[in-house]
């Protein structure tokens, strides 16, 4: 069954681009500790020492010491995470928007590696690969043999690199090799266009090094084709979140000046802070949202999200919605409050820790419940047919608490899940203009049609199903 669900992933962008996270990046000298548990730390010698003489076989001195820090971090909460070099490299990769490799967004169905789309300009769409290509074989290896991951790992490399890749063209019922050079590539977190005469519509789909710029960019291009616009849509839909400075800068776009965006809080003096719309908040040089259209400040607005929008696209969402700027739309968010800050530890390793809780403006916690949407939308005319598969943050093993109450554990959920599951096996196997779930932002996009009916004034179709998730509690036996 697992096979048949769809993974997508951008190709050697892995799977450490700043997914549900929040991320702040610092390095802070140490003030005063705690002095250190002695009988602890000597427990943990004796325990390196016995690995060390009695183990089975030699273990590498090295790989002792970093599964020690890895263990001591993962087991603090999900997102929380030790970085050895190369983990490092891959996790700076994803926040800058930029990696090494061929350039294609890919799909893993029954087994099989199905390129969604090449990235335009890529070294893949210059070798003429298209939506639908299926991938058999990377050089000489069978993709069947491989996970997805790891098909990425494969379709990585270092700039000048060849890769050959063997596709069956199902159209034109051939198979043929195509080898291409890697390259790095760019990609673009901001789609947006104009919907219909006097409306827009901006996508966001992380919050990368790159996200603010091209927001500003894609903001003028629209009012270019439209300066009055009656209308935007703001779509964080399956936004995973990523850096913290990219969300309070979206969120100062639209918003009054110096109002706050999001308090944090946490233990160290540093994580307790306020950040407000003004360029000293978010703007590393300069302020990035000089050029905006003024007119952004005051045009209606409608916020997109779904159980798929986390963390940075939450603080925006709760913001936008606490000042009452923008009417929220959608299904009730992912629930990621947490703040991760990244300290490095040398030239190439560093850890991602968890220093903080993150507050809307009004002071509500998020974390492990969500933004509540001012009005519930389906995914489809037909209801929310595969939302109970999105894992949220109230799923997470260890997942930090709200700190404003007792959780309440839904018992309906797994089943919902397992229907949910059928479903989308059903659904994989029709072609994709058969599949009731159409692209972000095309004119059978049900939820954006709400959003547009809403701004115009017109009947929006309410969900009839949905209502508030409380936060969920694990019960310990």
């Amino acid at each position: 069954m697992g096979q048949k669900l769809k993974i997508t992933g951008w190709v050697a962008i892995g799977v450490f681009a700043g997914a549900l996270t929040t991320v702040s990046l610092q390095t802070v000298a140490r003030g005063a500790m705690s002095p250190l548990p002695l009988e602890e730390i000597q427990q943990l010698s004796a325990v390196f020492g016995l690995i060390k003489t009695d183990y089975v076989e030699p273990v590498d001195d090295k790989k002792l010491i970093t599964d020690a820090i890895s263990g001591m971090v993962s087991s603090l909460d999900p997102h929380s995470q030790y970085f050895d070099k190369k983990s490092f490299a891959e996790f700076r990769e994803g926040t800058s928007g930029r990696f090494v490799g061929v350039g294609i967004e890919i799909t893993q169905e029954d087994g099989l590696i199905k390129i969604v789309s090449p990235i335009e300009g890529s070294p893949a769409f210059r070798a003429g690969l298209k939506t639908n290509d299926l991938i058999t074989k990377i050089n000489d290896t069978a993709v069947k043999s491989l996970t997805l991951s790891e098909a990425v790992k494969r379709m990585r490399g270092q700039p000048d690199t060849q890769v050959t890749l063997t596709i069956l063209r199902k159209e034109e019922s051939r198979t043929f090799p195509v080898t291409i050079t890697r390259e790095e590539i760019k990609t673009h977190s901001v789609k947006g266009k104009i919907i219909e005469p006097g409306y827009g519509w901006i996508r966001l789909s992380q919050f990368q090094d790159r996200t603010v710029e091209d927001f500003v960019q894609k903001a003028q291009e629209l009012y270019k084709q439209d300066p009055r616009l009656k209308g935007l849509v703001l779509d964080l839909r399956n936004d995973p979140g990523g850096l913290l400075d990219g969300a309070v800068a979206i969120s100062a776009a639209f918003l009054a000046p110096d109002v706050t965006v999001v308090t944090t809080d946490g233990q160290l003096a540093d994580s307790k802070a306020t950040y407000k719309a003004s360029p000293e908040f978010y703007g590393r040089r300069g302020d990035p949202l000089v050029g905006l259209p003024a007119a952004l400040k005051t045009v209606p607005l409608v916020v997109l999200v779904n159980e798929g929008s986390a963390s940075a696209s939450e603080i925006v969402a709760g913001a936008l919605q606490d000042h009452k700027r923008a009417i929220v739309m959608g299904s009730q968010t992912f629930g990621k409050g947490s703040v991760q800050t990244v300290r490095p530890l040398g030239p190439d390793t560093g850890i991602k820790l968890t220093t903080a809780r993150y507050y809307t403006p009004s002071g509500k916690s998020i974390q492990a419940k969500g933004i509540v949407p001012d009005v519930m939308i389906d995914e489809t005319a037909e209801g929310n047919l595969f939302a109970a598969l999105r894992m949220r943050e109230a799923d997470l093993d260890k997942h930090l608490t709200s700190g404003q109450g007792a959780e309440i554990q839904d018992a309906a959920r797994e089943k919902a899940r397992e229907e949910a599951r059928k479903r989308l096996e059903e659904e994989a196997k029709k072609t994709p203009a058969e599949r009731r779930i159409p692209e972000f932002g095309t004119d059978k996009d049900f939820p954006l049609l709400q959003a547009v009916n809403q701004l115009r004034g017109k009947p929006v179709l309410v969900s009839k199903t949905q209502t508030e998730r409380k936060e969920e509690k694990k019960e310990t036996p």
